[in-house]
């Protein structure tokens, strides 16, 4: 069973992969685009938290996580309690290119742009909203920040991200 990981996941897998490989997904961006009202904010000051947004011809570059045979039972069922807190994800099952030119099917967390919890929000608010808010898995700069620079120690560019790792601690002091 692969998984593809491009946020927190990158960081903090919660399962030891037998292999682990840049990877790239077609017609899908990384965005702050899901209301984080548990792990990284609260109902009365939401924080926000990376999803997997449709939007053909784009392409999210992650890195694709291979779970033991023996193990994935286990790991998809704690995937779910982690990721399928709201629903505002839907499970599905994606094709990913490979860095060594695999083509591998992972299972991958998509936000639902018809739940609640999707927003889409100009940078500078994403930006002020992650400065302040705070969850049950701590701040959401922290979650901000240890993406972005896992993302730099891999070599893949975000734009958005770079931007947001700068404003952010400007903001919060």
């Amino acid at each position: 069973m692969w998984v593809f990981g491009y946020g927190s996941l990158l960081w903090n897998p919660g399962f030891e992969p037998v292999d682990q490989v840049t990877a790239v997904l077609a017609d899908y961006h990384r965005s702050f685009c899901m209301l984080s009202i548990h792990h990284r904010g609260t109902q009365e000051t939401p924080g926000l938290v990376l999803a997997l947004d449709h939007a053909p011809g784009a392409q999210c570059t992650g890195v694709a996580l291979k779970a033991a045979p023996h193990e994935a039972e286990t790991v998809l069922a704690y995937l779910r309690e982690r990721e399928l807190v709201s629903a505002a994800y839907i499970e599905r099952h994606v094709p990913l290119r490979l860095a060594d030119g695999r083509a591998v099917e992972a299972l991958a967390y998509v936000i639902d742009p018809h739940h609640r919890q999707y927003v889409d929000f100009p940078l500078e608010t994403q930006a002020q909203m992650i400065a302040r808010a705070t969850g049950g898995r701590g701040p959401n700069r922290d979650y901000l920040l240890n993406t972005h620079a896992h993302l730099h120690q891999m070599g893949i560019r975000d734009p958005d991200m770079d931007w947001l790792a700068k404003r952010v601690p400007r903001i919060a002091g």
